[in-house]
């Protein structure tokens, strides 16, 4: 075989090692420690040129070919592959139509994966008509790289003997020692399979449980955990176990002397029916009017008493299912001091008061 041709395999060689040669160790050691998963079957159809020896006599030519194979584990695959090449000699043009079953070794899978080769088949040789059957064996090096999932670039060379077995279509020998380099590509069927590292990448993080006792959604003073009346209006008085018993409706005001409810007093108790209805509670709810200390004792009483009857009728007409129950104290309960017009403003109020069952 000529030097220049053992040089170019040499060289190649020599390439293909060097990506393993500086591989990182940490990730080769994580690399063989994971099960590769994938086992596809491909195709992989190719191109090639033929550097002929000199014992035939002939000048270098081209062919192409097609190969079918299958991935066995991370080192090894297996491939039946049908060719034909053609080119001149000095006995006329040469033609050879043949198949090989190769075994691949490949030193590692990754993007960029070189690998050796050796293959056994046979071929049909012809030179102007005279044609003879033989059996070739090939063996070289090469590399495959992953462009996509199922679409691989690979190239390989190879040193080739043939022994036409006493067919004689070129005289004077039988056998002969050709090179081939050959450019191609790869393209497994179906889905590539995830390896266990992969697999681990992509499942779902657990989501981080928070403890109930920590947290207070409606800022009632009751935990979550214990809360069994979640989203409480805001200012209310809650029991032990976050449920109302007791909320002063500040702003709800009524027309001078009347027990007619003020725009902004209804906008309030809108919101207050909304709240009940959506969260609703079984106990009876008493609705006091509360009065300041002008006026006599039995005016404010009555109309204290009239207002809260308002106040029943506006929650009741809102959808309000709780019984509601109208009371007047007029200035018997006051909560601030009825000597100043702040202290007074405070005690003319309306309360909700949830009665335990």
């Amino acid at each position: 075989m000529p030097k220049h041709n053992l040089f170019a395999i040499a060289l190649l060689a020599g390439m293909s090692m060097q990506p393993l040669v500086q591989a990182d160790d940490h990730y080769r050691s994580d690399r063989w420690d994971d099960h590769y998963q994938d086992d596809r079957w491909y195709i992989a159809p190719f191109a090639s040129y033929v550097d002929t020896g000199g014992d035939r006599s002939a000048s270098n030519g081209w062919g192409g070919g097609m190969g079918f194979g299958k991935i066995i584990d991370e080192h090894f695959n297996v491939e039946l592959k049908g060719f034909y090449e053609g080119f001149n000699g000095t006995n006329g043009a040469w033609s050879l139509t043949g198949g090989t079953a190769d075994l691949q070794y490949y030193f590692f899978r990754d993007k960029f994966s070189p690998y050796t080769v050796v293959g056994v088949g046979g071929m049909n040789s012809c030179v102007s008509g005279n044609c003879g059957a033989g059996i070739i064996g090939e063996a070289g090096v090469g590399f495959s790289y992953e462009l996509h999932d199922n679409l691989l670039v690979r190239s390989d060379v190879r040193y080739r003997y043939n022994n036409n077995l006493n067919a004689h279509v070129q005289p004077g020998t039988d056998e002969f020692h050709d090179m081939t380099v050959n450019v191609g590509f790869v393209i497994p069927f179906g889905d590539k399979p995830k390896t266990l590292a992969q697999r681990a990448d992509t499942r779902v993080e657990p989501v981080a449980i928070t403890d109930c006792a920590t947290l207070d959604s409606d800022g009632d003073g009751v935990n979550d955990c214990l809360d069994q009346c979640p989203d409480t209006i805001k200012g209310g008085v809650v029991d032990a176990k976050g449920c109302l018993i007791r909320l002063v409706l500040k702003g709800v005001g009524f027309k001078f002397d009347s027990e007619e409810l003020t725009p902004t007093a209804q906008g309030i108790l809108d919101g207050v029916a909304q709240n009940l209805i959506a969260h609703p509670q079984s106990n009876d709810i008493e609705v006091q009017g509360h009065a300041s200390s002008e006026g006599s004792h039995d005016y404010n009483m009555a109309l204290s008493q009239r207002r809260s009857a308002s106040v029943v009728d506006y929650l009741k007409r809102k959808g309000v299912a709780n019984k509601l129950i109208a009371k007047g104290y007029g200035e018997t309960q006051p909560i601030a001091d009825n000597a100043t017009e702040a202290g007074r403003s405070e005690n003319r109020r309306v309360e909700l008061i949830w009665i335990e069952e």
